[in-house]
């Protein structure tokens, strides 16, 4: 019967002002757990954070993007090829290890700014956010927040990644690799790879991927629910 209501919700909505929108969740959902709307959202909202700061904190120690090689930022292929025909080059033979190296502790420097930016994106979440989020999938919460924040993220990011590179000299060691591949004579086509959107790219790739792994782990473990609020909002998800 619950899972009929929720698909009827959309239009139980339509025309609605957003207290009757209110009104109306709290009388479905408040009679059956004891729960208001607000709660469930604030509920929802925990987790996120929960995810969020837990994916930062992890990431932004040392190794953690480089030692973990689901999470190890590697080379665009353009960089590679520049990074394959240095290897005779003296100086530049392990030119790849370094930079990787340095890109990643580029990018755990950054992650340490990464939480509050997640958790200013959060507050932003509506009740229809929330009850969307709950009834979703495994993800749901981590695919809100990134369909919701991502461009915003990148810009706030973005700068965060080329200061972290320039203080780890990653973009310099590149800029003098490729400034001797684009000296090679038969050089076609000079490399202007822009190392620092790669990395921010794939930084962020990564903080949302631990961000949805405990998602899941909230989602799918009473264990990992570690407040009262978190086990009452998400006892309405097991019930569905």
């Amino acid at each position: 019967m619950r899972k009929l209501v929720f698909l009827f919700f959309p239009f139980l909505f339509f025309g609605c002002t957003a207290q009757q929108v209110n009104d109306t969740l709290n009388t479905v959902l408040g009679g059956a757990s004891g729960l208001s709307t607000d709660q469930i959202g604030n509920g929802l909202k925990e987790a996120l954070r929960i995810g969020a700061q837990a994916g930062a904190n992890e990431l932004s120690a040392p190794g953690g993007y480089f030692d973990d090689l689901a999470y190890r930022i590697l080379l665009p292929e353009e960089v590679r090829k520049v990074t394959d025909r240095l290897q005779g080059v003296p100086g530049f033979s392990n030119v790849e290890e370094i930079i990787i190296k340095k890109i990643n502790q580029g990018a755990e420097d950054a992650a340490q700014k990464a939480a509050p930016i997640f958790v200013g994106a959060i507050r932003q979440m509506t009740i229809q956010d929330a009850l969307g989020i709950l009834k979703g999938n495994r993800t749901a919460a981590t695919q809100y927040l990134q369909g919701a924040t991502s461009q915003n993220l990148y810009n706030e990011f973005n700068p965060i990644i080329s200061s972290s590179l320039d203080k780890f000299d990653a973009q310099k060691v590149w800029e003098d690799a490729a400034r001797i591949y684009n000296n090679f004579p038969l050089t076609r086509q000079p490399v202007n790879t822009n190392l620092a959107d790669h990395v921010t790219q794939k930084a962020l790739e990564g903080l949302f991927r631990k961000v949805a792994l405990k998602e899941e782990d909230i989602r799918l473990n009473i264990s990992s629910r570690s407040s009262e609020l978190l086990r009452k909002v998400f006892a309405l998800q097991d019930g569905q």
